[in-house]
């Protein structure tokens, strides 16, 4: 199994070693000319939402991933991730990719001191370990999305279709439950 990372900015390089680690290969997409490779699946890692939404256009990737993604391509989205997919951001602020059918709130525990360790109950998994680094919440979920953890009553895990985002950045802890869930996802 292939699984693509998005790799223009961010923290890619976590998400391919825990990939490689359960067995599937990674590629990297940089430029528009990757996107022509076979893959399974797709993540969008955490860093700037910002510049990886002007990046995706700039480097001609932005309306393939877009289609992919409507077209039922399974894609795992951490924190900057989970900004890109969102339908609409809280403040006005115009959504990237606008898959997700949620309205995400940006830096929503502050800047980097707000970044914050604890554990939380995932939907179908169990307890599991969350790191939050400037993270962002879902401060609504439109139909069809199924709301998969909370953290300090705020929405940080949730799941539509083949989209699966989360606030957090499972990349960083030991759990692997959460890439073993979207490997399966992927052999769909």
């Amino acid at each position: 199994m292939t699984i693509a990372v998005l790799a223009v900015q961010g923290a890619f390089i976590e998400h391919e070693k825990k990939l490689e680690k359960l067995g599937a290969d990674c590629i990297e997409l940089r430029k528009a000319e990757n996107l022509s490779q076979h893959y399974d699946g797709l993540v969008l890692p955490g860093g700037e939402s910002t510049v990886q939404g002007k990046l995706l256009k700039e480097l001609g990737m932005f309306d393939t991933i877009k289609s992919q993604i409507e077209s039922g391509m399974p894609v795992l989205a951490t924190c900057a991730g989970m900004i890109l997919l969102a339908e609409e951001l809280e403040g006005g602020e115009e959504g990237h990719l606008q898959t997700m059918p949620v309205t995400v709130k940006r830096n929503a525990y502050g800047r980097q001191l707000g970044s914050f360790h604890t554990e939380a109950r995932l939907e179908g998994i169990g307890e599991i370990p969350m790191t939050f680094i400037r993270a962002p919440y879902v401060a609504e979920v439109g139909d069809g999305v199924q709301i998969l953890a909370k953290a300090e009553e705020k929405i940080v895990a949730v799941k539509y279709k083949n989209q699966l985002a989360l606030a957090f950045h499972p990349e960083l802890d030991e759990n692997d439950e959460i890439h073993k869930v979207f490997l399966k996802m992927c052999e769909r």
